[in-house]
């Protein structure tokens, strides 16, 4: 499954600092390094510390962590939605991602120039969302009008399409982005996905702070504007420190947890990152666990059995009979299989069942 996460922001805000830090975090697995597929493109491990407990239960050879691209898109200027800079290339880039993680500079440092000469967070936010919008515009204000010459002729989706579009233009034009407007009807829904609006994407924003202000974010006002916004927005905010995950970033696994320690984190903050942009996708884990390998499964939130099963292979979708499931903290409690059969904590479950994060799962299928 190969979904992904596209790091958008305005030039100088810590973007290229955070892609470059996934891109050498590296998983803590050797048998899992980052992988670049294009210059811009990375496959990053989830990081889950379920898949090291299970590898201990059945002292697996190895761990398999599951991964999402990140995509570090061009940063963007005013004037994109008009092909300004790379514009274009920009647009078309966020167009083939599932999600963006929106870098916002939350420090001040006279020697890192800012493009519009202040730090202000919700203004840089302002003015990307703003390219995005125009460009939204253009494309709903298209639809309307092929919709309004259509629905002449009765036809029912046409008709829908005209009273969602004569909300939607008003909306994108106030510079309110997609996913903010209230859509209820399901054919609707259908109508807006059909458009692949930019805006309609699920964002979170990425607060890159200054070192001193990682264990005292109250104290930093930059941050506390953004926090304010996205709140109000109903989005997520992940503080990092850009410079201070470079340095994390290229220490050797053995040595990081010391150097967290002295920084005051107990992890880096790349792994709230990786964790959001996977969440936000909509997507859950499960594991599967044994002597030869612990891995951690990507499925979408409310696959059933058989659908996760496919995961694996389609064979296993095909001929699907039956899932044994076992809660991973049962599992490490108890210690093995067996004891969770006899404990009662392995239940057998079928088609109808919708899998949940942390299930451990052995299947049963027949081809």
């Amino acid at each position: 499954m190969g979904f992904s996460c596209g790091i958008v922001g305005l030039p100088n805000v810590g973007k290229s600092t955070l892609f470059n830090s996934l891109s050498n975090a590296k998983a803590e697995a050797a048998n899992f390094p980052f992988c670049t597929i294009e210059p811009n493109v990375g496959i990053v491990a989830v990081p889950d510390a379920r898949i090291t407990a299970l590898a201990k239960v059945f002292g697996s050879e190895r761990e398999v962590p599951t991964s999402i691209r990140f995509v570090d898109i061009a940063g963007l200027v005013r004037g994109a939605s008009k092909g300004e800079g790379l514009g274009n290339q920009f647009l078309s880039h966020i167009r083939e991602v599932d999600a963006v993680a929106h870098v916002v500079r939350c420090f001040e440092d006279e020697n890192v120039v800012h493009v519009e000469n202040k730090v202000d967070p919700v203004a840089d936010i302002g003015t990307i969302q703003t390219e995005l919008c125009l460009k939204d515009l253009d494309t709903a204000s298209k639809r309307l009008d092929r919709a309004r010459k259509q629905s002449k002729g009765g036809d029912a989706t046409e008709k829908l399409a005209v009273a969602l579009c004569e909300r939607l233009v008003p909306h994108l034009d106030q510079g309110k982005p997609a996913r903010t407007l209230v859509v209820s009807d399901e054919k609707e829904k259908d109508i807006l996905r059909d458009l692949q609006l930019l805006t309609s994407k699920r964002m979170f924003y990425v607060g890159n702070v200054d070192e001193n202000s990682l264990g005292k974010l109250d104290a930093n006002p930059h941050y506390q504007a953004l926090l304010k916004f996205a709140q109000d927005e109903g989005s997520l905010v992940v503080p990092i420190c850009a410079q201070l995950e470079a340095q994390i970033s290229e220490l050797e696994p053995a040595d990081r947890p010391e150097f967290l320690a002295s920084v005051g984190l107990s992890e880096p903050g790349l792994n709230s990152v990786i964790r959001t942009g996977y969440e936000l996708l909509g997507l859950i884990t499960y594991l599967t666990a044994g002597k030869q390998e612990s891995r951690a499964w990507t499925v979408l939130k409310g696959s059933t059995a058989p659908q996760a099963a496919g995961a694996i292979h389609t064979d296993f979708e095909r001929g699907f009979i039956k899932a044994e499931v076992i809660w991973w903290e049962d599992l490490v409690a108890l210690g093995s299989e067996a004891k969770c059969r006899e404990a009662g904590k392995l239940a057998i479950e079928g088609r109808d069942y919708v899998v949940r994060d942390g299930d451990v799962i052995h299947f049963r299928f027949n081809v």
